[in-house]
């Protein structure tokens, strides 16, 4: 029913739209000049229509987090949700770095291998600081630019300070715990509700693949995206940027600190919403998003 990459534990998903997305991840080996060896890459990939929009996670997740966004998309473009290097259900090869360089150089050969034309490259929380660290490299890969609740101006991960052996491990296991997730889930939602159990297995299904603990904390102690603040106003396509009113992970203030700082920026609120507008108010993503990209 399932790939046969994915954790057994996928069989107890309840909710149709994780049911469905869970259904529909593919893998295929992406060559990059990153390993001698292709780097097996997970994503979804729905609907017919340009230009093709692509999806990236935020901070530990996986294409999961768009299970309801995507289908939305798809029903009038072609829509990919992928899995970044070192997170999700994308391979973490031995012989891998997992940093910001390296998840943008893997990008790029996906982009090259399986897209090759303008995109709109849609970042929700890490995955926005990802995109516009992605379009500031290759902005002829990139025709717009959307900022779900966007990490970029932050100077890294708090966490790293205490990611050295063993405390790297035992942060990771600590935040592995069901209750700790839990917690955090219900933070990034206005809307508490919305953490079920359905929504907590979706979250915490790729824990269980091969390096996760590894991967964290590579990228972790890389610094992410702490470099990326003073280079944001260097953004040069139109980017729409959608915030959460009561975001409880990154608050507020930097919704308008973006959009001050790119040129071709316009900024909606959505209210009654936290940090994952796609999750908690897909519908309403998903029409303000297609607006921002017909009116291009």
């Amino acid at each position: 029913m399932f790939p046969s990459f994915l954790p057994v534990r996928a069989e107890q998903l309840t909710e149709g739209t994780s049911i469905t997305l869970a259904q529909n991840i593919q893998r295929q080996s992406i060559a990059t000049p990153l390993s001698l060896q292709p780097i097996d890459t997970a994503f979804v990939q729905q609907g017919q229509g340009g230009p093709p929009i692509v999806l990236l996670h935020g901070f530990d997740s996986s294409v999961f987090e768009f299970r309801r966004l995507l289908p939305l998309l798809a029903e009038s473009q072609e829509t990919w949700a992928i899995d970044l290097l070192g997170f999700g259900f994308t391979d973490r090869a031995v012989d891998l770095s997992f940093d910001p360089e390296s998840i943008k150089t893997h990008l790029y050969y996906i982009w090259k291998t399986c897209i090759g034309q303008p995109m709109v490259l849609v970042g929700a929380s890490m995955g926005g600081a990802a995109a516009i660290d992605f379009a500031l490299t290759y902005p002829d890969a990139v025709a717009q630019l959307v900022l779900l609740d966007s990490a970029g101006f932050a100077k890294g991960p708090a966490i790293a300070k205490f990611l050295f052996p063993p405390l790297g491990y035992l942060a990771t296991e600590f935040l592995r715990k069901p209750n700790v997730r839990q917690q955090v889930s219900r933070k990034a939602y206005y809307d508490s509700g919305f953490v079920t159990p359905d929504a907590e297995l979706c979250a915490a299904l790729h824990l269980e693949l091969p390096r996760w603990s590894q991967a964290l904390i590579a990228f972790t102690k890389s610094g992410g995206y702490g470099f990326l603040s003073d280079r944001i106003a260097q953004v040069s396509v139109p980017t729409l940027i959608l915030w959460g009113r009561q975001d409880g992970i990154l608050g507020i203030q930097d919704a308008d600190r973006f959009h001050q700082t790119i040129a071709q920026s316009q900024l909606i609120w959505i209210d009654q919403c936290g940090h994952v507008p796609h999750l908690e108010k897909p519908q309403e993503t998903a029409d303000h998003l297609l607006t921002f990209i017909r009116s291009a």
